[in-house]
C-alpha cells in the first residue's frame, strides 16, 4: 500500500548560513544563558541590529554591528560568523570583533567604577543591630554607650 503524504519538499526551510534569528545568536554567542532571555532583552529595547530595534525574529548576517546593553556596559560588535549551536566562551568570541570605541568606553567605565566604589559596597553585614545602632547613636552623640552594668537590673546587688 502506497502511503501519501501532504508534505511538499519546497514548504522545507533551508538551512542557510548566511542568516540566523537574533535571538538565537545571542544564546549561541554567549550573551545569554537561554533564548527566553535573549528574547525578553530584545523586547526590551536593549539589543539593535546597526542602530535599529529589533524583534527577536529579526535575522542577524555577517557583518552586521550590534549594539548591546548589558548592564551596565554598552557593547558594539560585528559579527564575523554565524552558528546555530552554542559553543565554548572561546569560540565564541572568535564569531565577533569588539570595536575598539566600544573596548575603550568599557576599559574606562571600569576606571571609573575602580576609582569611585559604591558606597553601599563597604558595609560587609547588612543592616546593623539594635545594639549596632545604639552605638553608632551613643557615638553621634558623644557619650559612651551604656555598657550592660549601668543599666537597670532587677537583680538585689545593692
Amino acid at each position: 500500500m502506497k502511503k501519501i503524504s501532504n508534505f511538499k519538499t519546497n514548504d522545507v526551510p533551508q538551512d542557510d548560513d548566511s542568516k540566523l534569528r537574533i535571538d538565537k545568536f545571542l544564546w549561541a554567542a554567549r550573551f545569554y544563558k537561554t533564548r527566553a532571555l535573549a528574547t525578553e532583552e530584545i523586547g526590551k529595547g536593549r539589543v539593535k541590529i546597526n542602530g535599529a530595534l529589533v524583534k527577536a525574529s529579526r535575522e542577524v548576517r555577517v557583518g552586521d554591528t550590534l549594539e548591546i546593553l548589558q548592564s551596565p556596559f554598552l557593547r558594539h560588535v560585528v559579527v564575523r560568523q554565524l552558528s546555530h549551536q552554542r559553543a565554548s566562551a572561546s569560540v565564541a568570541q572568535e564569531w565577533l570583533e569588539e570595536t575598539p570605541e566600544s573596548i575603550a568606553s568599557r576599559l574606562a567605565l571600569l576606571e571609573h567604577r575602580r576609582l569611585n566604589p559604591e558606597p553601599a559596597l563597604s558595609i560587609t553585614q547588612g543592616r546593623p543591630t539594635k545594639r549596632d545602632r545604639r552605638d553608632l547613636d551613643g557615638a553621634r552623640a558623644g557619650h559612651q554607650a551604656p555598657t550592660w552594668d549601668s543599666r537597670w537590673s532587677a537583680s538585689f546587688d545593692e
